[in-house]
């Protein structure tokens, strides 16, 4: 069973080795799935620097530095929360791209029981991309994957243009 789409995850890895640029990651509603993609890309400690799953406002707060008047208002789940997740990330991982993800990958009260994801991909600082997913699968595992794997066909082109 595949869980990632591999050659878009290898044609990414390759792209940045021979840019010789890096990544970062930091995830919530994904919770470390990015960085499990990434470490079984060939050759990922040459491009890859890592990660960081957070959870909750508190460590959000604490390690990537979002807003926290904002994360509270919308239960840590928005595009600029992705966004700041994303700076931060890269900026602590000192890496050239960097991919921030937030979201519900299970129906809850605060979502109105809807399931999404925001996503920032930032490059050398700069947003490249922000926006909202919206899944297919309604199997929390499932929807997860398509996260990750959607948040990677996005960095695939990204990285190819820049």
């Amino acid at each position: 069973m595949e869980l990632f789409n591999i050659d878009t995850l290898n044609e990414t890895g390759n792209t940045l080795l021979q840019k010789n640029q890096t990544i970062a990651v930091s995830e919530s509603v994904t919770a470390g799935l990015l960085q499990f993609a990434f470490s079984n890309v060939p050759n990922a400690s040459n491009f890859f620097q890592g990660g960081l799953t957070a959870y909750n406002i508190a460590q959000k707060f604490k390690h990537l530095n979002v807003e926290p008047i904002h994360a509270l208002a919308v239960n840590c789940v928005s595009e600029k929360v992705a966004v700041e997740m994303a700076l931060q990330v890269s900026e602590s991982f000192n890496s050239n791209w960097a991919i921030g993800i937030t979201g519900h990958s299970t129906p809850v009260p605060e979502s109105a029981n809807q399931l999404f994801a925001f996503f920032a991909i930032v490059h050398n600082k700069a947003v490249r991309q922000a926006g909202k997913l919206a899944p297919v699968a309604t199997d929390p595992v499932t929807v997860q994957l398509e996260y990750v794997n959607k948040v990677i066909a996005i960095l695939n082109k990204l990285v190819h243009v820049s």
